[in-house]
């Protein structure tokens, strides 16, 4: 990942903190793939996929989030869920960076982006 990707994780954690989230896990890799950001807010354990895009990209970064990844990054859930239960309710968001210039512009948080 080249640094501007992983600047973009960092804003996403950022972003999730500030707005009362707690990260439990960031690059948390199984053999089925890799989940960007665990966090909860004590009513969701939140299984978040960062996804940065040019502003100029002929498409939305969660649009780039096809069933495929949305497979992968629900078997990784469930291997952490198994070796971390938990009473919260799990959820599956998005995290939109938009960049321009090789510069961050803007976050967008997208709850329950997909379900299992």
């Amino acid at each position: 990942m080249n640094s501007l990707g992983k600047a973009a994780e960092a804003r996403a954690g950022d972003y999730l903190i500030k707005n009362g989230y707690t990260l439990l896990d960031v690059n948390y890799k199984t053999r089925f793939g890799e989940i960007d950001l665990i966090a909860n807010n004590n009513t969701y354990i939140i299984f978040c996929e960062v996804k940065m895009r040019d502003k100029s990209s002929i498409a939305s970064p969660r649009e780039f989030v096809d069933k495929s990844k949305q497979n992968k990054i629900i078997a990784c859930a469930k291997m952490y869920l198994s070796v971390n239960p938990t009473n919260l309710q799990p959820r599956f968001d998005v995290i939109e960076v938009i960049c321009h210039n090789n510069r961050i512009k803007s976050v967008k948080h997208l709850e329950n982006a997909f379900t299992l």
